[in-house]
């Protein structure tokens, strides 16, 4: 079936479109006023990429979905095999070995594996037969996301470590499965927070007992639960003990930046800073002191979302925000609409994904959550982070565009 043009959501284009276009005028502002030519090339490689996200748009929105359906175990194979590769051959940049250099080009595998596991394990719950709370899917499932994980970290990539956790989240909660089971199968992370004191710990399992008594889930629910909030209760003091110091006090200054404002806390200190001086109507384009100062570190990538703050303010970032929220609110209802399941899984595992690193990303920027490396979507530096989301657009595009389809 042919893709009519006419009848594309350009409203969601358009909200894809206006945060490339805004990530462009941020990296342009953040290294305007730097004494290398290099760093001043930024925005013009940025939009040179923009071009080439366009041709990838082009291609994921005129392939049909079905191709993907068909190829996406193949797709998944080869991706694992360059994650493999990549570790035995590839480059290492400040101690990862992410990238395949190709001249002037370099390739990132996993990149390719986030698009290879949304695929695989799109089909995979739209294609069971089991019920969504079988055991047996969820293990499955588990599998086919550790795997990609556990390389990807091994690189190490944290941040894309956490991306194929979520997707997995958000996916299995698509396929039919309960909120309420989703946030039981995270009760051990809340366990391990709650570890770091005697009382919360202690309070975290009166609930945790409370919740079973009032509930009565199966005896080997009821069972798992509790055993594994134990033991990530139990563990991690111990493991804790066993951190070098450099390593504690690492974890220490995300809780509290304030503790090592000139070392590992310097980065956070001045985003927030940079954020916070920004104000309601933000200082103008321009006109980032953070950034004609080079106090702020990663200030087009990492922390673009602070130069965007500062030079645009509260306002600015309300905008920025709301264009995601209606790219996301979009991708929900056509997600809800598309009769193929497969097509509505890989909608609603876009929306995930663009969720999770819009979250990680803004939350670094003021200090909420640790300093990943995620890039803020469709607006940070990155060509190949462009071209992922671009391509993940074209797929949402396709998927509405022929959602009456099985």
């Amino acid at each position: 079936m042919s893709i009519s043009y006419h009848n594309l959501d350009w409203k969601l284009i358009f909200c894809a479109g206006a945060l490339t276009l805004i990530g462009i005028l941020l990296i342009f502002s953040a290294h305007f006023y730097s004494s290398s030519e290099f760093q001043q090339d930024y925005f013009l490689r940025q939009a040179t990429w923009f071009g080439v996200a366009i041709i990838a748009f082009l291609f994921a929105l005129n392939l049909p979905l079905r191709v993907f359906e068909a190829t996406a175990y193949l797709l998944y194979g080869i991706s694992l095999a360059l994650l493999v590769a990549v570790l035995m051959f590839g480059t290492t940049r400040l101690g990862a070995t992410r990238w395949f250099d190709f001249g002037p080009v370099s390739f990132a595998p996993a990149d390719l594996a986030k698009i290879a596991t949304l695929l695989a394990l799109s089909r995979f719950f739209a294609y069971s037969r089991r019920k969504a709370t079988s055991t047996r899917n969820m293990v499955l499932a588990i599998i086919m996301i550790a795997a990609p994980a556990a390389l990807v970290l091994k690189q190490p990539d944290l941040g894309t470590t956490l991306i194929f956790l979520a997707l997995f989240l958000g996916l299995w909660f698509w396929s039919g499965v309960s909120l309420a089971r989703v946030t039981l199968t995270l009760s051990p992370a809340v366990a391990i927070l709650a570890s770091l004191s005697p009382v919360t710990l202690a309070l975290y399992f009166t609930t945790i007992l409370g919740f079973v008594i009032y509930f009565r889930p199966r005896l080997i629910v009821a069972s798992a639960l509790i055993t594994v909030n134990l033991v990530c209760g139990i563990v991690t003091p111990l493991l804790w003990s066993g951190l070098h110091e450099y390593q504690q006090r690492r974890i220490l200054t995300f809780l509290d930046p304030g503790q090592d404002p000139r070392g590992a806390g310097y980065q956070v200190i001045q985003s927030r800073i940079s954020v916070g001086s920004g104000g309601f109507t933000g200082k103008g384009f321009l006109n980032s002191t953070q950034s004609r100062l080079e106090y702020l570190p990663e200030r087009h990538t990492d922390f673009v979302f602070s130069t965007l703050g500062e030079e645009f303010g509260f306002i600015g970032a309300i905008v920025a925000l709301g264009l995601f929220g209606f790219l996301l609110f979009r991708m929900v209802q056509i997600a809800a609409r598309c009769r193929s399941k497969f097509s509505s899984m890989i909608v609603f595992g876009t929306a995930t994904i663009i969720l999770f690193q819009m979250f990680v990303n803004v939350g670094m920027a003021i200090g909420i959550t640790p300093v990943t490396g995620l890039p803020l979507p469709f607006v940070s530096y990155g060509g190949t982070s462009l071209v992922f989301f671009w391509f993940l657009m074209g797929l949402v595009i396709s998927a509405e565009n022929t959602w009456q389809e099985y």
